[in-house]
């Protein structure tokens, strides 16, 4: 079996193509940090943006900064397949190079919009060029030692819900000194720097695609069952993190005095990110050593075990304890995926695989707020979260089944077995 890998595995040897992986890594970490930051920092000041664009009908402001916010991932869902086949079939780095540049110039003219039309399509267009933390998480995932992928997909993971943090953190902050078109401006200038150390400090990876079939299937794939698991836990992932986006404020009231709800209603939705952030590399290298099915499997157990007390806590403190503790379980999911996949497809699929899985995120990221709005006010608050626990447990169950039934992938694809 070894060797019939051995001569039917494209992928260069480990001194060759894993020589400069750690410089890789720390690039991508740095460059996604900043795109994610750029793409997120205008949260709190969407509708002062808007407002100042010419529209001042309050229900207006806040319809038009929905549709701008939501216009970036809509397109960003809809494209990742696209850049990740791309990124099979032309290199890793182009991608990012693409991404990077375009971010950099959509974020500038972004500053210099005259109506909230123009607004919103630059926004549809940053979802369109961008992708960098996805292609990044492509290169990472193809261009790391098997034994170091887990670890080295949990820091870039660490990087990419980093920068989902501070980017609303920066977007408050900064403005009021700069104000709101300079800081559009100072995001590009950041993301233009993310393009040059992308340029000149990435070594570029072979195309995978050019050294065998461009035509490559789903049947190409020994079996798809992970592959398709991996996507339903993607999607679970986004899902329970954002579930309770649309109750959280009024839940959050029941709990603590009025003066206190903005506040401890922010700190809950960020809890679950810190913990993820601290968790990340560390369950990743956790599951380089003992299996990355079995990290999925107890992660997803974990968080729904800890779902069920969010729904009768009586304080604040109660509930952000339980949301930091589901971020450090939840923390091992996002480089567990991607290895699993990886793990799962010929190489020279991994970046259009990927890129579904970015996609499957990003409709999590829509599902979540639509499911828990519709449970909380329909059933009750205290649902959501006892919802949300039972789909993490069905999660759970569903890729214990796939992974005892999964087969082992065949020669061409890739050597290493994902059923640890």
């Amino acid at each position: 079996m070894d060797q019939a890998v051995k001569k039917t595995d494209p992928t260069p040897p480990d001194t060759e193509s894993f020589a400069h992986w750690r410089r890789n890594l720390f690039v991508c970490v740095c460059g996604s940090f900043t795109t994610i930051v750029a793409m997120t920092l205008l949260l709190p000041i969407l509708p002062l943006y808007v407002e100042q664009l010419g529209v001042s009908d309050p229900a207006a402001i806040v319809q038009w900064s929905g549709i701008a916010f939501g216009a970036t991932f809509f397109t960003a869902a809809l494209t990742a397949p696209l850049w990740g086949k791309l990124a099979d079939r032309y290199g890793r780095k182009l991608m990012l190079v693409r991404a990077s540049l375009g971010m950099a110039i959509v974020m500038s003219l972004m500053g210099s919009a005259h109506n909230v039309w123009g607004l919103v399509g630059l926004r549809l267009l940053t979802g369109l060029l961008g992708g960098y933390a996805s292609g990044s998480m492509v290169l990472v995932a193809t261009q790391t030692p098997k034994a170091r992928c887990g670890w080295a997909l949990g820091v870039l993971s660490s990087g990419i819900m980093a920068g989902n943090v501070a980017g609303p953190l920066i977007g408050g902050t900064l403005p009021s000194l700069i104000g709101i078109r300079a800081t559009f401006h100072a995001a590009a200038a950041v993301i233009f720097l993310t393009f040059l150390a992308t340029v000149f400090f990435i070594k570029r990876d072979p195309p995978a695609a050019a050294r065998s079939s461009a035509h490559d299937g789903w049947s190409a794939i020994a079996d798809v069952r992970p592959v398709f698991a991996m996507l339903v836990t993607g999607m679970l992932l986004m899902l329970a993190n954002m579930s309770i986006e649309p109750i959280i404020t009024v839940y959050v009231a029941q709990l603590v005095p009025a003066h206190s709800v903005a506040f401890i209603s922010g700190v809950v939705m960020s809890g679950a990110a810190l913990g993820s952030i601290l968790s990340a590399s560390r369950l990743g290298k956790l599951a380089d050593g003992i299996g990355h099915w079995k990290v999925i499997i107890a992660s997803l157990a974990a968080c729904a075990v800890l779902l069920v007390p969010q729904a009768f806590v009586t304080q604040g403190w109660q509930l952000i304890v339980l949301r930091f503790l589901m971020g450090l379980a939840l923390g091992g999911l996002l480089p567990c995926i991607a290895s699993v996949i990886r793990h799962s497809v010929p190489p020279r699929m991994a970046g259009v695989m990927l890129g579904y899985s970015t996609s499957s995120q990003y409709a999590g990221q829509v599902i979540g707020p639509l499911l828990g709005g519709f449970v909380g006010g329909h059933v009750g608050m205290r649902s959501v979260f006892l919802a949300t626990a039972l789909l993490m447990a069905a999660g759970a169950i569903g890729n214990n089944v796939v992974r005892t039934r999964a087969k082992a992938p065949r020669a061409g694809a890739v050597s290493e077995s994902t059923h640890s």
